[in-house]
């Protein structure tokens, strides 16, 4: 009868394939983007060297004394800094090889800026974690290897994601999953002897942690890079492909928004407040150019009102890149930021500014008001171009009067021009530049049709009649927006689910090892009721009842019945199940959660190298919990060391692993390890 009774919950993971998540991509696969992300991690790698003889060179050169070893140091010191220095600008070169990432589709458009994904060292979660789950949640570790397992693979496949939607869930679950195991194996005050490693994505500094904010900082840029890299490669050709472009970088720009906002102090200057906010600016700045492409995709018409609309378009595009350029160029940013990336922010703002004055010249001057058009309309929109005419000039008069029209549209024809030649200055400046050859190619083409038009239009009294152009005033059809991420709508199953719920079970609670009491119903009444939910604890218990003898405490969490694991089950469940005995013996496992003042965080007022010097307190109190059973023989259990890795799978043996299994023993009171051994074990240690 307790056999056909189940826990409600955790349900089983189904498994697709090999796996209950997606894979990561072949991260053999020699794909352009492999390349680029092998390369950079060869770079990371390099410049990780080059960092570690300098900062060893800087110390000798403050403790020598001696001025031959001094000089020699210095000039030392000088080949590592420009070693550093070309590495960065390599670094740079991956950063801003946009073509590798750009839309298969052949476009004669200008590329847009994706974020490279951050790299990362291997990291091995078994040892420590198997050592937590036997030392705090007093259970045989090796039940839970296939969990660990997929939580190693979990984090492999997130390096080297797909770039699509199935990438970004791939990530995301990942970072959803990074929650559970924070909750259930990190306790606020207690290092745990993980070392997690990631690589700046910029300048290819290491950084390294101990906790997981660093880990989950890091799965988040890389969510809001994957997105930047599936913006880029939609086909910018289609109206579907634009579209879907403009969300991707709204995506990205929300994700980066929610990485600055929620963890504010992380040691990576990537993902420094003021260069995600830059990052910010750069993503929304490539939607509105996203959007400013899906206006003209159609085709432009050589019409009034169309030729307005573009040129205020195009002229907030060219005002949010020269926000972009302005927040690029301010400390501390600018010292990190690529150069090739400023130069680009640069040139757009200069091309699109350029686009918009040629737009309002063409609407000047290859229209002229006819009678019976809308002359209030055409007045209005005109009106609503600047944010003040030209002196000595008015709307209508100036749509009527056709030398003033010409007039005003060869001064635009001119500012679009000196915009133009701007642009194209900018772009030869920069190496990286000069080597993307359809940028090049669009703004030629560019500078070539606005300077043939002007040349058609000038005549020799222009610099007699010279009117100085007016600013555009922007304006968008689309105001392009962060797009908040909606982790809540993945639904992701915590690996660890067996261990009990998180509500109970997790790292910063502790409680008493379970205990096993033995007893009986009489005339069929238990001695006691129950509460709660999930798990089920013991009420209203009476001090004279078999259970209570046995050892039962009110408040005691019910944990096993029978051999039957109880932490999912409702109350009404484990009614059932205590009633179905009858009135044979019953054995139930519990558990007594123990008060905050008792509990290792708070009993510890002394800490040396993050570590409690008064993990004996706790012993005790665990003793005084548990007097009942002092008389009971303790076997020491046995411990050995395994170096085995994870992948594949593989077992690999806690250092606190238990003993023979299935072999049939007496009950134990299972010895907690000494924290001073379970994180100073070289084993422990990554």
């Amino acid at each position: 009868m307790t056999d056909a009774l189940l826990p409600a919950a955790p349900r089983p993971l189904e498994k697709e394939g090999d796996g209950y998540f997606r894979k990561g991509c072949n991260p053999l696969a020699q794909t352009g983007r492999s390349k680029l992300q092998n390369q950079r991690a060869a770079l990371n790698q390099q410049i990780l060297k080059a960092v570690r003889m300098r900062t060893g060179a800087e110390n000798l050169l403050k403790v020598a004394t001696n001025q031959k070893v001094r000089e020699q140091v210095r000039l030392e010191l000088s080949f590592v800094n420009s070693d550093l220095q070309m590495l960065k600008e390599e670094l740079e070169g991956l950063n801003i090889s946009v073509g590798v990432y750009q839309s298969a589709e052949e476009a004669f458009t200008i590329p847009l800026i994706p974020l490279g994904l951050k790299e990362t060292k291997d990291v091995d979660f078994s040892v420590v974690l198997k050592d937590f789950i036997l030392e705090h949640y007093s259970e045989d570790s090796y039940l839970y290897e296939d969990e660990i397992a997929d939580l190693m693979d979990l984090r492999q496949s997130c390096r080297t994601p797909s770039r699509d939607e199935a990438g970004v869930e791939l990530l995301t679950t990942y970072f959803l999953q990074l929650g559970f195991v924070e909750s259930r194996f990190f306790p606020p005050t207690r290092q745990m002897g993980l070392l997690f490693t990631w690589y700046d994505s910029l300048t290819g500094v290491p950084v390294s942690q101990q906790n997981l904010l660093l880990e989950k900082a890091s799965v988040l840029f890389n969510i809001g890079a994957l997105y930047t890299q599936i913006g880029t490669r939609c086909n910018r050709q289609a109206q579907a492909g634009l579209e879907s472009a403009v969300d991707a970088f709204q995506r990205a720009a929300g994700v980066l928004n929610y990485l600055k906002e929620t963890f504010t102090h992380t040691p990576s200057y990537d993902m420094s407040p003021a260069m995600l906010s830059v990052l910010i600016r750069m993503m929304l700045a490539q939607a509105q150019e996203s959007v400013f492409e899906k206006i003209c995709l159609p085709g432009i018409q050589n019409e009034f009102f169309m030729l307005v609309k573009v040129a205020q378009e195009a002229a907030k595009v060219g005002e949010v890149y020269q926000q972009l350029h302005a927040a690029m160029s301010q400390a501390p940013v600018k010292e990190n930021i690529p150069y090739s990336w400023a130069s680009l922010a640069c040139v757009k703002a200069h091309h699109y500014a350029a686009l918009a004055h040629y737009f309002t010249a063409t609407l000047l001057m290859d229209h002229q008001l006819k009678p019976g058009e809308d002359e209030d309309h055409q007045e209005k929109c005109l009106s609503q171009l600047y944010d003040h005419m030209p002196e000595g000039l008015a709307p209508l008069a100036t749509l009527k009067n056709e030398p003033q029209r010409r007039q005003l549209g060869k001064s635009h024809l001119r500012r679009a021009v000196a915009h133009h030649e701007e642009s194209v200055r900018e772009a030869s400046l920069c190496k990286k530049l000069r080597d993307i050859e359809v940028l090049q190619a669009v703004l030629f083409a560019a500078h070539e049709r606005s300077r043939l038009k002007y040349a058609q239009h000038q005549a020799d009294d222009d610099l007699l009649n010279l009117i100085d152009a007016p600013d555009i005033v922007s304006k968008t059809e689309q105001e392009v927006e962060i797009t908040l991420p909606q982790f809540s709508k993945l639904a992701v199953t915590d690996f660890f689910q067996k261990l009990g719920p998180l509500s109970v079970f997790s790292a910063n609670k502790r409680w008493t090892p379970p205990r096993s009491i033995r007893f009986t119903a009489e005339e069929g009444d238990l001695g006691f009721t129950l509460r709660g939910n999930a798990p089920v604890q013991v009420h209203c218990l009476d001090p004279h009842c078999s259970a209570a003898l046995a050892g039962a405490k009110e408040g005691d969490y019910i944990v096993s019945i029978q051999g039957v694991d109880c932490k999912w089950l409702t109350v009404s469940e484990v009614m059932k199940l205590l009633k179905s005995f009858g009135e044979d013996e019953i054995e139930m496992k519990v558990v007594s959660l123990l008060d905050s003042t008792s509990s290792m965080h708070n009993k510890s007022a002394t800490y040396s190298v993050g570590m409690q010097k008064t993990y004996s307190m706790i012993c005790l109190a665990i003793e005084d919990e548990d007097k009942t059973y002092k008389t009971k023989k303790i076997t020491k259990k046995l411990s050995f060391l395994s170096w085995g890795t994870s992948k594949n799978r593989q077992k690999s043996a806690s250092t606190l692993c238990l003993p023979s299994v299935g072999v049939s023993r007496p009950q134990i009171k299972k010895k907690l390890p000494s924290p001073f051994s379970l994180l100073n074990s070289e084993s422990s240690l990554y």
